[in-house]
């Protein structure tokens, strides 16, 4: 029986192509607080700060609570906890990082952090790789498998952080979805609402049947994978083990207010 939910953002709150809520999601949150049902959103978001963006999904008309929040900036610094990194990203994310008191340097890190960005190029995989043959930690701020922009899908940095590993076999951790401490970080926030949830207890709604999803399910969550966001159709879960597949797949999740 489901306690609790963590709900993904993007794909699933909120449209990829126009960062509007898509059909029937302020509905089902509205929903689940009347019915004090506890939830997190929990979303990969790296671009905006925690403050700034939770503050863009209520002016959307999404009904929630800071407390019922959760990006990987918020636990950036258990996982990645030095003072010298070198940083791949966008121009926002490396702000992100300077006003978090990180140092930026070039050359000897203690720690590689790497996030999306649409126009990395094979010198940016060349230091990647360079950099990871040494004693630097490699961090992925989450473990997406792709992601969508413009009607195309691109690698994501689940994938990057694979490639890596592979030229490397570098070992790497990742801060937000789907590892097991962002879950956990998640699990505890919802423990403040009902002490007695599990992760057993949690159903979780996203659009990345393999990024979030699937470490999930190891986990012992209900998923529930909606086509709303980066796959339009099915067919990636053919490609799952019986025990990855979701246990519900829904065209979007305003679907949820019909069961």
């Amino acid at each position: 029986m489901t306690k609790a939910y963590f709900i993904d953002v993007q794909g699933t709150l909120i449209s990829d192509r126009d960062k509007k809520p898509i059909d029937g999601a302020v509905e089902f949150l509205d929903l689940l607080k009347r019915q004090r049902t506890p939830f997190i959103l929990i979303t990969n978001n790296t671009k905006q700060k925690s403050e700034d963006f939770f503050q863009f999904l209520k002016n959307l008309g999404f009904d929630i609570d800071f407390d019922s929040y959760l990006d990987p900036f918020m636990v950036l610094k258990e996982v990645a906890d030095f003072k010298t990194i070198k940083a791949f990203g966008d121009e926002k994310f490396i702000n992100n990082l300077k006003n978090m008191n990180y140092a930026l340097v070039e050359e000897n890190p203690e720690g590689i952090i790497i996030t999306l960005k649409q126009d990395y190029d094979n010198e940016d995989y060349a230091k990647m790789i360079e950099l990871s043959l040494g004693s630097a930690k490699l961090i992925g701020m989450h473990g997406t498998s792709i992601y969508a922009k413009n009607g195309k899908t691109y690698p994501a940095v689940g994938a990057i952080l694979a490639m890596i590993n592979y030229a490397t076999k570098k070992k790497f951790e990742i801060v937000g979805k789907p590892s097991e401490n962002f879950y956990t970080k998640g699990l505890e926030m919802l423990k403040k609402f009902d002490k007695s949830i599990e992760f057993k207890d949690i159903e979780i709604i996203s659009d990345d049947v393999i990024g979030d999803l699937v470490g999930a399910k190891e986990l012992g969550m209900k998923t529930t994978f909606v086509l709303s966001g980066k796959y339009r159709d099915s067919k990636i879960v053919n490609s799952l083990s019986k025990k990855e597949k979701p246990d519900l797949i829904l065209e979007n999740i305003g679907q949820k207010m019909a069961r």
